[in-house]
């Protein structure tokens, strides 16, 4: 599992063995096949420095399609790899069976598996508490990925929208969590463990709070909710707003034993809109 950022008692929620990523915990969620928007991230890199043995290749957190060739994720995701990681994107239901049974070398695994790409990081990360800048993007060749997968790009909300709903409306609005990620805690010898992971998931969320650029949403299983948890992270926080499915945010972090909270990146946010501004077209 990706070395996550740990700050105050929360997690970032990011999978592999080099850098942060989160999943769908098992209550109250369901696979999500008809999600086709969202996928994998996937990387090869050196995993060891060593130029003699090869490379690793794993999906390492989520994300989703925000137009035909631009797929958003979060900046923790993508950065501080070595220097020859490659990125891949999946939109396969079930990325990690697709990797264990394609034949050849990392490469050629994350090939059989995604469409390669290029990332895009908002150069003000890792921010502060207050805007942490956890947004990148990665440019993908639109022919291919047509060619592989049909999809429809998710809708992106308006300049602050969950601002303009008010607290009320935001606790009546229907949320969702979609990504890859692992399981919530077990307790086990040693201490909690993960498992699972690697196959599209999505649970349902309630809201919590709204801060000015974070969107808390609650994972209280009691209540029916689901959540995300490590390999979620860059995922899309759907959200039926006026009766659209829209991407309000993406997942970042939040308890360690993914039980509680998932704490997420508002895309309505004068910051999070200048960095995709570039990448693609904002209502």
């Amino acid at each position: 599992m990706r070395t996550a950022t740990v700050a105050a008692a929360v997690v970032a929620f990011a999978a592999a063995t080099a850098t942060p990523a989160s999943a769908i915990n098992t209550y109250n969620a369901t696979p999500a096949p008809e999600r086709t928007e969202v996928g994998a991230l996937v990387a090869t890199w050196d995993n060891d420095n060593n130029p003699a043995t090869p490379d690793r290749v794993d999906w390492v957190c989520s994300g989703t399609m925000i137009d035909r060739d631009t797929f958003l994720t979060a900046a923790h995701c993508t950065t501080d790899w070595p220097a020859n990681v490659k990125f891949y994107v999946s939109l396969l239901q079930d990325v990690q069976s697709a990797l264990d049974a394609a034949p050849g070398t990392p490469a050629q695994k994350a090939a059989a598996v995604g469409v390669q790409g290029v990332a895009h990081n908002d150069p003000s990360y890792p921010g502060n508490s207050a805007d942490s800048h956890d947004i990148a993007v990665v440019e993908v060749p639109a022919k291919q990925m047509a060619a592989r997968w049909s999809f429809t790009p998710a809708t992106l909300p308006t300049a602050g929208k969950l601002d303009a709903l008010g607290p009320q409306a935001l606790d009546d609005i229907e949320y969702s969590v979609v990504g890859y990620g692992t399981e919530e805690a077990l307790n086990a010898p040693g201490g909690h463990t993960h498992p699972g992971g690697g196959t599209r998931m999505k649970a349902p969320l309630g809201f919590n709070a709204l801060n000015n650029t974070w969107l808390r949403l609650s994972m209280i299983e009691s209540q029916g909710y689901g959540g995300a948890c490590y390999g979620d992270s860059g995922g899309p926080n759907f959200a039926t707003i006026d009766g659209t499915r829209t991407l309000v945010a993406t997942t970042i972090t939040g308890d360690a034993p993914c039980y509680a909270t998932n704490v997420v990146y508002r895309l309505d946010t004068p910051s999070a809109r200048t960095f995709l501004t570039p990448y693609v077209r904002l209502p």
